[in-house]
């Protein structure tokens, strides 16, 4: 049962994965093109899930909107934990002054609202694929930071970090060899339920008008478009929002799983396999 739980999101995902790189191939038509005479079609064997009010394919830019959300949510998420383990392993390992700055410049970032942050960053960069990215890493290094922080200052007290560096191995080699295999797995937790988040982050910034631009599709902005034809033209927020629903629900049960199997805590209240247990029983 709980293999066939992680199953069905991981399959979800990769359909969202194979539909964002071959849209091209998949997307019936021109997600750009405007074609006036069809505007506002429900759905139909022509267009499957109707068409928004320039005559374009719903189907296609939800699509294509794949792209945008599954690029923007994977750059922030692996830009945001380079940046927040890096800094947190730093912060950890040299202590003193350098360490407080760190922590308090990532207890700072915390306290910003994440709008209201998001809004300095696009109106500083300007608001495109690349800068939403930039800004939801901005924006959530310091999640990334606190824990690699933590995960660094235990594995700190342990003897094998004691022995290396008795031994008079150099930081660096130490970091490499014996504290990163220490950090990644947590990191790797928080990230995965980042991941969820980064694709709710961007649809909303588009939803404002603050992410991608128009003409590019984007959930968000296919959303914002359709909320005015919410009572006459249903289709339009209606299927971009199950399209985000589904993604953020695959991706946090993954990561839920991946916490349940990387967490040590959960890890030893998993069921042990048959020959493990076996051994125990004839051990008693």
């Amino acid at each position: 049962m709980k293999r066939r739980a992680i199953l069905i999101p991981l399959v979800v995902l990769a359909i969202y994965v194979l539909a964002a790189v071959f849209a091209p191939v998949l997307a019936p038509f021109d997600p750009d093109k405007v074609t006036l005479a069809q505007r506002l079609l429900p759905p139909g064997a022509h267009h499957w899930l109707g068409t928004d009010a320039l005559g374009r394919d719903v189907l296609s830019r939800v699509i294509y909107g794949t792209q945008v959300s599954l690029l923007v949510a994977i750059g922030a998420v692996v830009a945001g934990a380079v940046v927040g383990v890096a800094l947190g392993v730093l912060a950890a390992w040299r202590g003193g002054w350098l360490g407080a700055v760190i922590m308090r410049l990532v207890d700072i970032v915390l306290s910003v609202p994440f709008f209201l942050l998001a809004i300095l960053v696009v109106a500083v960069l300007g608001p495109s694929l690349l800068n939403v990215v930039v800004c939801l890493a901005l924006v959530r290094w310091p999640r990334y930071a606190r824990v690699a922080h933590s995960a660094t200052l235990q594995a700190r007290g342990r003897g094998f970090v004691r022995a290396a560096t008795a031994t008079g191995a150099p930081a660096w080699w130490i970091v490499l060899r014996h504290v990163l295999p220490e950090v990644l797995p947590v990191s790797i937790v928080v990230a995965t339920l980042e991941l969820g988040l980064m694709v709710i982050y961007e649809a909303s910034l588009s939803f404002l008008g603050l992410g991608v631009q128009p003409p590019t599709a984007s959930w968000g902005s296919i959303l914002s478009d359709g909320q005015q034809y919410i009572a006459s033209a249903w289709w339009l927020a209606t299927f971009p929002g199950i399209a985000l629903f589904l993604l953020v629900l695959a991706v946090n049960l993954l990561g839920d799983a991946a916490r349940d199997r990387l967490d040590p805590a959960k890890r030893a209240e998993l069921p042990r396999p048959r020959l493990l247990r076996r051994m125990t029983r004839q051990a008693a």
